[in-house]
Formats: structure tokens, sequence, C-alpha cells
């Protein structure tokens, strides 16, 4: 038990997504749980526009059902990588005292917390219905059979696609629609003697790309145990990272460093496509002059695996009640807000564009609206299709730590060292630091 902490505490360096600082709240003021008997809850998030939002809209939501409820609900903004450190440091040292009643976890990070201190999270089993969200949300989200997460939003994938640049290359939309990785390839090469114009951007040291391809084949870094690692003799991640050099040396890969200039690279209108999950269609949208040259399709399969399918998942996170006081209150108030409330996720994807994964929330009106930016395609609609086919795997203990090996055995794979060497060598470094 006491390695599965120090383990917990090591993946707090393995840290992708920023956020903003904190923001004013009129909680406790060392941020943590109120005295017993109070009816208050505190929660932990990032993201002021996105998570915070949509927990500021479950609290209203709560008031509305519950008009003569005196429960408070203090929500606390923290970037995502001090909420790991707090939560790390408190339950290393045996207190709940600063910790909060509901904290947002990504689902990446999930099971190193669940395992590592199976008494610090309160059971949601008798509270939410786990067959009424995803099925790829509930195994990071559940340990032996019990529900320990609220799921929250979709991290699904997909295809965005400059319309026009594809025109120009004489292509349509529908030739992308549930192509694979080759026909993608082609293509792009295509639109860059066409047009001139990168076919996507890509950070060599972000690996976003290669998780997407292999859960899109219920493939993962890990084996189903979450924590044996999954490389040498994982035909899912060969075939991507033989995918990946393929497409690097294609000469249709723009290379960027940081998430500006990711971010740049399609709102300039530097590149064709933009192979990512849902929550960058905010970004792509910020860029008003574009309206009505965009399309998303399906992502992208693997060419030659079987299992993999046109659907996938990058990022997602999902609620978690901590054993403290006030953790019924707070189960209770996940209960009817983000663990049913049909209503409540029209208002977050209206309003904050948050695609849930609550199933019956698709069938909403709001799921259902064309998005004139779009073309009039009913974007929502569609990732909430493609929600439904994402293959679940187990992203275990270990992904950060197995994938910062990956990277530096990317470079070493670009650099000539034969594919099967790479995935062997990542698979003893992996099974020496992660054991």
């Amino acid at each position: 038990m006491e390695l599965k902490k120090l383990l917990a505490v090591m993946l707090a360096s393995f840290v992708l997504l920023t956020a903003c600082g904190n923001n004013e709240n009129t909680a406790p003021e060392n941020g943590g749980t109120p005295a017993e008997g109070t009816k208050e809850i505190t929660v932990w998030a990032w993201d002021k526009a996105f998570n915070i939002g949509a927990m500021e809209r479950a609290s209203e939501a709560y008031k509305t059902k519950n008009p003569d409820s005196d429960l408070k609900v203090n929500i606390v903004e923290n970037a995502q990588a001090d909420i790991i450190q707090k939560l790390n440091a408190g339950l290393n040292a045996g207190t709940t005292k600063s910790l909060p009643t509901i904290v947002l976890i990504e689902d990446y990070r999930a099971q190193s917390f669940l395992q590592a201190y199976p008494d610090a999270f309160f059971e949601l089993t008798d509270f939410i219905k786990p067959a009424d969200f995803a099925d790829y949300k509930i195994g990071p989200t559940s340990v032996d059979g019990k529900q320990y997460g609220v799921p929250f939003d979709s991290g699904v994938a997909g295809l965005y696609v400059r319309s026009d640049y594809l025109t120009e290359a004489g292509y349509k939309i529908g030739d992308l629609q549930n192509i694979d990785w080759k026909k993608f390839i082609e293509i792009g090469k295509a639109v860059k003697a066409k047009t001139g114009k990168s076919l996507l951007t890509q950070d060599p040291n972000d690996l976003g790309l290669i998780r997407m391809m292999i859960q899109s084949a219920g493939s993962w870094y890990l084996k189903e145990d979450g924590t044996t690692p999954n490389l040498t003799g994982n035909e899912a991640l060969k075939e991507a990272f033989e995918t990946y050099k393929e497409l690097m040396g294609a000469d249709i890969v723009k290379v960027t460093s940081d998430w500006s200039q990711f971010v740049g690279g399609f709102n300039s209108g530097e590149v064709a496509t933009v192979p990512t999950g849902n929550w960058i269609t905010a970004s792509v949208k910020a860029e008003a002059s574009q309206s009505g040259k965009w399309s998303v399709v399906p992502f992208p399969k693997l060419s030659n695996n079987p299992n993999s399918v046109n659907a996938s998942n990058l990022g997602g996170s999902s609620w978690y009640v901590m054993n403290v006081d006030g953790k019924e209150a707070a189960a209770e108030f996940l209960k009817q807000t983000f663990g049913s409330d049909v209503d409540l996720y029209q208002k977050l994807v209206t309003e904050i564009g948050a695609i849930g994964t609550l199933k019956a929330a698709a069938a909403g009106d709001a799921y259902k609206q064309a998005d004139e930016f779009f073309g009039g395609q009913k974007v929502i609609e569609d990732f909430a299709k493609w929600t439904e086919q994402i293959p679940s795997v187990n992203y275990g203990m270990h992904t950060y730590a197995v994938e910062d090996i990956l990277v530096v055995e990317m470079q070493n794979y670009l650099g000539g060292k034969a594919i099967d060497d790479v995935l062997k060598d990542a698979q003893a470094q992996a099974e020496t630091q992660v054991k």
C-alpha cells in the first residue's frame, strides 16, 4: 500500500493540463470541508469557463429543485496540477481537514487515487446507476464493481475538417466519412499539393494522437489489470507508432510546441484538419470569420487492426465525493444534478459546450440543434452518437508515467530505431518504473 501511495505522489508531476489560478470564493479559509453539522459542501475543479461553469449551473439546478434547501455549494477554482498536489499531500498525511467534499479528477488519473487511497472516497453505487452513462466512462470511475465517480464530460474525438480546402483539393466531406489513417494521409498529401496547407499540427512531446489511435482499437499502455505495462506485443500501439511516423514523414504536418501554436494553426487557416477531443469546438469557433467552412467527421481508425473503430476519446473527467463530513449531502447533490438531470445537460451543451456522458441527455433538444458554424451540421448529436461507440479501456494507474517513456522512444523511432526495439526498450523501462 505504501508503494502505491508513493507512486500516486510521483504521478503528480505528470501534468498535461493547466488552468487559471484561484478565484474568489466563500469557502472556509483553509479551502476544505466545513465543520460537521453544517450544510455546506466544497467543490474543487479547474477551468473557470468549462468545469467551474458546469458546477455553477448544477448548483443553480439543485436550488431550483430544492427551493427550501439551505445547502451551500462553495466552488473553489484550482489548476489541475494544484488539485493533484493537494490531494496527494493531504491523503499521504492521513488528514482530510483541508480536502474538499467534491473533487473533479481527470479520467486518466482516477485509478491512481482510487487504488492508492481506497478509504478516501465515498462509494456512490447507491446514488447513481452506472448503466445510465457511456460505457467507456465506468472503468475509470469504479473499482471492483463499486462506483466512486459520477461521469461528467465526454472527451469523444472527432476529425474537424476545413471543407473549403477539401473542395479545392477535389474531395467532398463524404470522402472522409469513416476512413482509416492511410486514406487520411493520402488525402492530406493531395490537400498539401493543391492548397499548400498542412493536414494537421503535431507537438512531438504530446502523444494525445497515439492515445486516441490505440483506444479506437480497445487497447491501452497497460493491460486489463491497470498496472502491467502493455507495450511489447501491443499490435495497436505498434501500428499507431508506424502511422505517426508515416504522418510525420509525409510533409503534411505543421510542428508546434505549445497550446497557443496548436490553436493558432487552425485559427489562422494554416492546417486543414484537427483530430482531437470535442472540447476543442469552442476554440475552433473562436475564429468567427471561418463560419461555414468547417465540418466534423468520425475519427479515423487504424488501417490494419480489425478491432479499431471510427470512435475514440481524449481527456474527460468525473466528479468524486471525498469520505469526509458532508459526504451524504454531496452524494445526493450529485445524484440530482450530474447523475440524472437531463435538462441540466441541455444547458451545459448550450451555454458552455460541455457534452455530458449521461445517455438520456442525448435525446434532449439541445443535442439536436444545427450549428451554422459547421454548415448546419448537428455536431452535438454526432458527438453523442460517437460517444456510445468509444471502446472501453482500463487507463490504470500509470498512463502519464508510461507516456513519458514513450515520448522519448518516439523520438528514437523517428530517428531510425527499429519499432520492435523501441517497444521492447519502452517495456523494460516501464516495468522498472511502475512496479
